[in-house]
């Protein structure tokens, strides 16, 4: 049986080692609904997506996850974000005609960004690298060996219906019992092909790769689309812009609109709507926020 939107993580018992596979159909169409992609941008994002669910797993965080992409070439922005709870949205920017190229060269002179965003009581993390790399895979092989100093491998696919993608990681301050287990598991990871990352069940993947390995195969975990826009997130993007630049806004159209470009909600402010987000400020005594 094929599990959907689900991520399974596998081990070898008795190597440092850990694995991951994705599987995201309705999540990636999701995405897709809200937005027409030309065919390499959306290949690109869906890459993308995998990667994100699997890096997420691999962190201990409670919050967001966003990786970013970011260059001066026709694509210039690829956004994910996956949640601790395994939601997940993406975005992506171009300009021109698309060609059939390689990640550097679709986005230029480019960087790649890690942040995490947690809820509350943390610091925000930021690791931002060159964009090395001639695919999603790649980029982010070369990410965990110049930031996290981790050994990874990762097998990214996607297409019109579905993204999928596998990850080994080796397990740091941990002795291996076999010195070529890792150099083992990642030459037989990389017999997959692209269709049967996306077609086969976890299980029948990890056997095809390790049935002569010892693997402990654990339970599947959800995910799921859900964009973490709010009408309170706007309203707190429109304070920020000042009462002046509201008022102008007003002015000019009659109400201030905002768009979500990652799930596509309209959120409407008229007059009446807008002085409230502002004498709110003042009417409310000054007391600790709640949360």
């Amino acid at each position: 049986m094929q599990y959907h939107d689900s991520l399974q993580r596998f081990m070898f018992e008795n190597e440092p080692i850990r694995g991951e596979i994705v599987h995201l159909d309705a999540t990636w169409q999701a995405v897709l609904e809200r937005r027409q992609y030309p065919p390499r941008v959306r290949e690109v994002l869906g890459e993308l997506m995998a990667a994100a669910a699997l890096l997420t797993s691999t962190l201990k965080f409670d919050g967001r996850l966003i990786m970013q992409i970011q260059g001066k070439g026709p694509v210039s922005l690829l956004v994910v974000e996956c949640t601790s709870d395994r939601t997940m949205r993406a975005i992506a920017q171009w300009q021109g005609e698309i060609p059939d190229a390689p990640l550097a060269a679709l986005v230029g002179d480019g960087r790649l960004a890690v942040t995490i965003d947690p809820l509350k009581g943390k610091e925000r993390y930021q690791a931002i690298v060159a964009l090395e790399g001639l695919t999603v895979a790649e980029a982010f092989e070369n990410y965990f060996a110049r930031s996290e100093q981790l050994a990874t491998r990762l097998w990214l696919a996607s297409d019109p219906q579905q993204a999928a993608g596998m990850l080994l990681q080796r397990l740091p301050d941990a002795e291996p019992s076999d010195d070529d287990a890792w150099v083992r598991a990642v030459h037989l990871g990389s017999t997959i092909t692209r269709e049967e990352l996306l077609a086969l069940p976890v299980r029948e993947i990890v056997h095809r790769l390790y049935h002569e390995e010892d693997i402990r195969l654990f339970s599947r975990m959800p995910v799921s689309f859900r964009c973490s826009c709010s009408r309170e997130r706007v309203e707190a993007v429109l304070r920020m812009l000042g009462r002046d630049e509201i008022h102008s806004i007003l002015d000019e159209q009659g109400a201030v609109s905002v768009d979500c470009e990652f799930c596509g909600s309209r959120y409407e402010f008229d007059r009446i709507d807008a002085e409230q987000l502002f004498t709110a400020l003042h009417s409310v005594p000054a007391t600790p926020t709640r949360h």
